[in-house]
């Protein structure tokens, strides 16, 4: 199995979406001995994924023939993430909610990734084709809060449903979601409580992917 880890907290030793993303390898490492990790921090990397300018637009939706060497470079750091994404046959993509979604080298990540005629592509009746098609996919998420079904903020949770829109455009209809909450705004007790339910969701994950 290969598996692409991407962590995208901006803190260090004190994230807990690092923390539980690392847990996690750990126990899948223990059931799956010959697991290949490929490993991205995406918010501490030396060359983040870019955000979308200009040359990148003009330089993605021309046809790959008529690019100028330019247009050419301009994509080549989208291009060698689209090649370790379409490589992997599972996910873990990790990070923290900020104030309500996703942080922005994530959003930067999921639209240098989100490529015609790489990671999808157009058919003759004009419907889009995802090219990803893992069944191992979590997204492993930290909040600060607690934004679950029934509790009064759930109703602000934008992280979510924007992961679920972008990866299902890319061919993955049913990803895992654990998502430890409250961990900043609640009482010590219930901060514990919620990582040691991320850590048995967790647990079983890591045997059903191992099965």
């Amino acid at each position: 199995m290969k598996l692409l880890h991407v962590d995208a907290s901006a803190k260090r030793e004190w994230s807990n979406s690092r923390a539980l993303s690392r847990h996690f390898i750990d126990l899948l490492r223990q059931q799956v001995p010959a697991l290949d990790v490929d490993y991205l921090d995406v918010a501490a990397d030396a060359n983040p994924p870019a955000h979308v300018s200009e040359a990148f637009t003009v330089a993605t939706y021309t046809p790959a023939a008529q690019r100028t060497p330019a247009m050419k470079q301009t994509l080549e750091a989208s291009d060698a993430l689209c090649k370790r994404v379409l490589e992997a046959d599972a996910f873990v993509f990790a990070m923290p909610m900020y104030n309500f979604s996703m942080p922005s080298v994530f959003k930067a990540f999921i639209d240098n990734i989100v490529r015609t005629d790489l990671t999808y592509k157009v058919g003759a009746d004009g419907s889009y084709q995802g090219q990803l098609a893992p069944e191992k996919v979590l997204f492993l998420t930290t909040r600060g809060a607690d934004l679950r079904p029934g509790s009064p903020m759930a109703g602000m949770d934008a992280l979510t449903p924007a992961l679920r829109a972008a990866f299902a455009f890319l061919g993955v209809p049913s990803p895992t979601f654990v998502d430890a909450q409250p961990l900043t705004f609640s009482a010590v007790q219930e901060r514990e409580a919620a990582l040691v339910r991320a850590k048995a969701e967790l647990a079983a994950l890591a045997q059903r992917w191992a099965a």
